[in-house]
């Protein structure tokens, strides 16, 4: 009986132990968004739609020069992320186009906000190019 006890204990202990290290926090990128590339070449024109993207979605958080320090960026619960870092120099573009179309806590989903785009709605690239074309800018600021 003092077995059967103890080892309860170790399992409501760890289940206890697991349940507070979730971190709610994280912001977690399924597989299959993992494994995506960037159908969008990166070239001057590219670069040039997503800077025009950046400007009117994204420079009032992250900032001018992608660091996060955009004049909205007071006003929120999180800093906005850091495009010049190298954790996000790190993930792949597929976890980019995730976290700019699904959004996450002070982020805003921009799945509906990319000028129709139906493909962005059920979860691809698209063939506006638009989502690509604005993480092609946005990996401007690790070049720099």
């Amino acid at each position: 009986m003092k077995t059967f006890i103890a080892s309860l204990g170790v399992v409501i202990f760890a289940l206890f132990m697991f349940s507070f290290d979730q971190d709610p926090t994280k912001w977690v990128v399924p597989e299959k968004y993992q494994k995506m590339k960037n159908p969008v070449p990166s070239d001057s024109s590219s670069i040039k739609i997503g800077k025009e993207m950046y400007g009117r979605y994204c420079k009032s958080c992250h900032g001018v020069n992608g660091k996060g320090d955009g004049p909205r960026a007071i006003k929120l619960n999180q800093t906005p992320g850091d495009f010049t870092s190298e954790a996000f120099k790190k993930q792949s573009d597929g976890a980019i186009f995730y976290k700019m179309t699904e959004g996450h806590k002070d982020m805003p989903s921009f799945k509906r906000r990319i000028p129709s785009n139906d493909d962005v709605i059920e979860g691809g690239f698209g063939k506006t190019g638009t989502p690509g074309d604005l993480i092609n800018y946005i990996r401007t600021f690790t070049r720099k």
